[in-house]
């Protein structure tokens, strides 16, 4: 036996695909429990229809998928499949879904899996059964297919067990046990087991066990609609259980699958039918089993009325049998994966559907064994990534039932969210919404994209409309708040920016651990610098203002990193970290002008000599004290000026007051995004994740290896010779070609990266689009091609920065 004592609580098909990655590596001590018998246990695996499809927009659920189909590919029972790889088949029925089977066809293909777009003629050749006078095309992806989930819990089941895995079925969880912040171990209806490590793969029942812990999991078990029919006179004599692709129709919230000669139907279409974890029968109170609850028939009719008009074959069939079985849902639509924040040991794997859930065994195998996960970018799966609000109940529901209504819709990527909003408002949102704010959310926060105030700027002004999909959430009075920032000044509220302070005599040393840059200098310093793992992939760029000499402010990216640094706190109580988001508010005033703005409000000096660039200084503007840090995500001269939200409002008029005479505006998030990738800067997040290290994503500049050690240092200096991609800046031409992200790049035929942030430079005149590219096709002047829905737009590689190479604005 080696490795920790592990309790997996779940032995459905995450529980049973973590037993097996994990014992796999070496960790053999791990017991998994489960209330229901093996391998068919009752949750969700039970019942799951089994459809794998890979295409998402996220690279790393994609990513995910691909890796489970490979294993189930490979894993048997007694020489019965656990998957069978008849392909993946959407099909359109309207041209709006038509154009965006292209846009997932472009994100396949940028994450690197074979897809081809088929004629209508060709989807019915593919499946036979499809009303060729219904679609007008459709996406076919040869490695989709069906998983035979229970099937692949029991080879992985068996697998593990060969290793010293052991297995416990009918033993219900009653509570995990703790002491002095840490798990011990789990205590069953048939006795207590002892661990170092539990990890949660419940399921539905997540919520319920996480609260064991005092975790709030925000998950809903939502019943969705399985139907089968009886056999269909077309399939009469099919002795193979599937030989016709996976189907789905999501233009009526539908998808389908052979089950010889009979044929399984699944609905998203009806109205949300959610109930909690505590709601759940157990295993001997339910039948057939917990996660299945009773067909209602009067839903499913829009999907039977649907059915026989894609598929006329099933007109001489009837439905036989139907459930309302429970699957779980998140507010974003990713998985739960990772440590509880207060108690230690304490793991989760949640809200994993059949599709993802051996991709998700390894990464939470590699993550538990190594400390890290290297096989998958999971920061957007990260469960520690909610704000406070985003995990209260009447959020996580609200949120929950929308994404199950959404599950099949189109939707653009600026898509606002829905209710409930607002959340959060800054202390501007008043005067914002005078200027006619249209404003989108971030992180909760309501954030001005453009305000219909300035409409008028737009008159005189070279501003092309873009193609009609990035035309959407979009006005060109972004383009005239972009352009008078550069010719005068403009206000940007930056609320939405989390907070940290990190303060206390070990503060500084503290931080020198954890970043990449050199932050212990004089009080007003301000660094920009870099959050590594241990591997050396970038888990965040940060700010660091040192105020004082044991009192720092950083800017950060969000929950994340608030959770890293305080996974890093010292023991001994000599450094405290604090979020001071909501307490604060902030205001970037950039632009030539910001000067002759600022200077006459203040008795500080706000010269070039007075404060330097990235230096900070305490002063009040009027009568409001602010922080003030010359920094700029725009390239032009200015600065960031913080202060408590009591007064925000007061520094926005006083701001507004001084800046009108001049000229000056309010700009909106639309122009911000244009400004930054004129001048190069990168978005955490978007641009570069935890896959990526910084000489591939072109910061490097914030790695001081000559200073002491830091986490990740030993990973880079072994990665800095290894570069093999980056993140490159291409231009387009065509004003109306703008890009709005996650497209592929190609090389003629070949599909050789992708793009992550795109918008249009109101400066330059060019359309921009940041990708990662091979090394030897970064070169400026290489000329590629993007692939935006059916078109491939022309691109060259330019040097970058686009704007102000010298730097000169910004310094000036």
């Amino acid at each position: 036996m080696a490795g920790p004592r592990v309790v997996i609580i779940g032995a459905g098909v995450v529980g049973a695909a973590l037993a097996d990655e994990i014992s796999a590596r070496g960790w053999t001590e791990v017991t998994v429990v489960d209330q229901g018998p093996l391998p068919a246990t009752g949750g969700s695996t039970s019942h799951a229809p089994g459809l794998v499809f890979q295409t998402n927009s996220s690279k790393t659920m994609t990513e995910l998928a691909r890796y489970t189909v490979e294993k189930f590919c490979s894993l048997d029972v007694d020489g019965k499949p656990c998957f069978l790889q008849v392909g993946g088949l959407e099909v359109a029925t309207t041209p709006e879904r038509l154009a965006e089977l292209h846009r997932r066809h472009g994100w396949i293909t940028a994450w690197g899996i074979e897809a081809r777009l088929l004629s209508a003629d060709e989807c019915v050749e593919q499946h036979p059964l499809v009303n060729r006078d219904k679609v007008l095309g459709g996406l076919l992806v040869p490695t989709d297919g069906l998983a035979k989930a229970v099937l692949a819990v029991e080879a992985q089941i068996r697998r593990a067990t060969e290793r010293g895995v052991t297995f416990l079925a009918r033993h219900e969880v009653l509570d995990v046990q703790q002491a002095d912040g840490r798990v011990t171990g789990v205590l069953t209806d048939q006795g207590e087991i002892a661990a170092d490590i539990v990890v949660c793969c419940a399921g539905i029942w997540g919520p319920k066990i996480a609260r064991m812990v005092g975790m709030n999991l925000p998950l809903t078990p939502l019943a969705h609609q399985l139907a089968w029919t009886g056999p269909v006179p077309a399939l009469a004599g099919q002795t193979e259980e599937a030989v016709r692709p996976i189907l789905r129709h999501q233009d009526a919230d539908l998808y389908y699958r052979d089950r010889f000669d009979g044929i399984g139907i699944g609905y998203y279409g009806h109205r949300p039918m959610p109930i909690t974890a505590d709601e759940i029968l157990s295993f001997d109170e339910s039948a057939p089993m917990p996660s299945v609850l009773k067909f209602t028939e009067e839903d499913f009719e829009p999907a039977w009325a649907e059915t026989q008009s894609l598929l006329p074959a099933t007109q001489e069939a009837k439905v036989e049998e139907g459930i309302n079985g429970l699957f779980s849902f998140t507010t974003d639509n990713f998985p739960l994966l990772g440590e509880s924040q207060d108690v230690k040991g304490f793991w989760v794997a949640e809200a994993v559907w059949v599709t993802h859930s051996a991709g998700v065994g390894r990464a939470m195998a590699e993550w538990l064994v190594d400390g890290y996960c290297s096989s998958f970018d999971l920061h957007e799966c990260d469960v520690n990534r909610f704000e406070p609000h985003q995990l209260s109940p009447e959020y996580v529901l609200a949120r929950d039932c929308q994404n199950f209504v959404e599950v099949y819709d189109i939707l653009h990527p600026l898509q606002p969210s829905g209710k409930p909003r607002p959340i959060r408002t800054s202390p501007f949102h008043a005067r914002q919404q005078e200027h006619g704010a249209f404003f989108l959310e971030a992180n909760g926060w309501e954030r001005p994209q453009w305000y219909e105030a300035n409409a008028s700027l737009v008159e005189g002004r070279n501003i092309p409309t873009p193609n009609d999909w990035a035309a959407q959430f979009w006005s060109p009075i972004v383009g005239a708040e972009a352009q008078v920032t550069r010719e005068t000044v403009a206000m940007y509220d930056m609320t939405a920016l989390k907070r940290l302070e990190v303060s206390g005599p070990g503060a500084a040393d503290f931080l020198e651990k954890l970043v990449t840059g050199k932050v212990a200098k004089s009080v007003g310093s301000v660094t920009y610098t870099l959050l590594l793992d241990h591997d050396g992939g970038i888990r965040s760029d940060v700010t660091v203002a040192r105020l004082a000499r044991d009192l720092f402010q950083v800017g950060a990216n969000g929950n994340l990193d608030l959770d890293w640094f305080t996974r890093h706190l010292p023991a001994d109580g000599t450094v405290q970290v604090r979020d001071i988001t909501p307490g604060t508010c902030c205001i970037g005033l950039w632009g030539p002008l910001a000067r002759k703005v600022l200077q006459p409000l203040t008795d500080e000096d706000f010269s070039n000599e007075g404060l330097k660039y990235f230096r900070a200084k305490r002063a009040y503007i009027g009568s409001v004290p602010v922080t003030a840090m010359r920094l700029s995500y725009v390239g032009e001269l200015g600065w960031e000026l913080y202060t408590t939200a009591d007064q925000g409002q007061k520094l926005w008029d006083t701001l507004w007051e001084a800046a009108r005479p001049l000229g000056g505006i309010i700009a909106g998030r639309g122009a911000f995004n244009s400004l930054r990738l004129e001048k190069g800067y990168r978005s955490f997040g978007t641009d570069m994740t935890y896959e990526h290290d910084p000489y591939e994503a072109g910061v490097g500049f914030a790695v001081k290896l000559d200073k002491g050690d830091f986490v990740g240092k030993a990973a880079l200096e072994r990665r800095k010779e290894n570069v093999r991609r980056r993140l490159t800046c291409l231009t387009i031409d065509d004003p109306r070609s703008v890009v709005l992200g996650k497209e592929p790049v190609y090389e003629g035929d070949r599909a050789v990266g992708y793009v992550t942030s795109a918008a249009y430079g109101y400066t330059i005149g060019k359309g921009i689009a940041y990708a990662w590219l091979p090394s030897e096709l970064a070169a400026p002047g290489t000329t590629l091609q993007i692939g935006y829905f059916d078109q491939r737009i022309e691109a060259v590689v330019a040097e970058e920065p686009l704007f102000d190479p010298t730097m000169s604005r910004l310094r000036g």
